[in-house]
Formats: C-alpha cells, sequence, structure tokens
C-alpha cells in the first residue's frame, strides 16, 4: 500500500489541487516502512491524479476537493479519504488503525465566487468548504 498526503510543514494541506508536497508513505504489514517528500512542480488539479497513479500510490488523505478531482482519482483507482485537518503523519496512523475521521461526501463548490484563494481555508470549514457538502479541488 502506498498513501500520499497533501502536505505542508507537518500537516495535511487544505487544498487538493494547489498542493506544493506529497508526503508519501510506503505501508508494509500495516505499518508505515517508508516515506518521502514529492514536489508537484506546480502540477494542477487534473495532473495531480496522474502524477500519483504514476507514484504507484493507492490511497489519498487530503484537506477538500472538488468533484473533477475527485472523478480523476477514482479514473486512477486511488481511494480517497478527504476533509481531514491536522497533523499528517498523525492522519496516516489512524487510517491504518481504522480510526480516521473524513468526509466521505467532502465537495467544493464555490469555486469562481471570490471567497477562494490565496491563503484559502479548504479542508477547514472556514467557508463551508470541508464539512458538510464542502471541499476543493
Amino acid at each position: 500500500m502506498k498513501i500520499a498526503v497533501t502536505y505542508a510543514n507537518g500537516s495535511v494541506f487544505e487544498h487538493f489541487g494547489h498542493t506544493q508536497q506529497f508526503k508519501i508513505y510506503e505501508i508494509e504489514d500495516g505499518r508505515v516502512a517508508g516515506e518521502e517528500i514529492v514536489d508537484t512542480e506546480g502540477s494542477g488539479h487534473g495532473a495531480l491524479a496522474g502524477m500519483l497513479s504514476s507514484l504507484k500510490v493507492d490511497t489519498l488523505i487530503c484537506g477538500g476537493i472538488g468533484a473533477g478531482a475527485q472523478n480523476a482519482l477514482a479514473e486512477a483507482g486511488i481511494r480517497l479519504f478527504g476533509g481531514v485537518s491536522g497533523s499528517a503523519d498523525e492522519a496516516v496512523k489512524a487510517l491504518l488503525a481504522g480510526t480516521l475521521k473524513f468526509d466521505a461526501d467532502v465537495r467544493c463548490s464555490h469555486h469562481g465566487n471570490g471567497n477562494h484563494g490565496a491563503g484559502g481555508h479548504c479542508g477547514r470549514d472556514k467557508h463551508g468548504c470541508a464539512g458538510k457538502g464542502g471541499g476543493c479541488q
């Protein structure tokens, strides 16, 4: 199993399509056997799913994520755990323990309305992005 987490400063980054790094965890026998930080090199929304697929990632933990990116991940066979915040390492531990709190219905519908920009708060409930039907691409 290979898990990718949208990553910034030790935490789950709040916006899939704007993440500049993923932390990749190699899982063997139910535990972390290796980890590395990978730069996205400016890839955006759709390209990130291809990037993860090329890295042989099969699971993604992220904050907010939109429908288009979710579809691209599904087509690539990558399981999604969205609406997550906090420590990236702790999120992976929780996933492996079966206790990860995530939003199975994470969505983002606010793009283009001026509420979303650099420093936005996707994956958190600042503007309804992560909870109850929210999320970002």
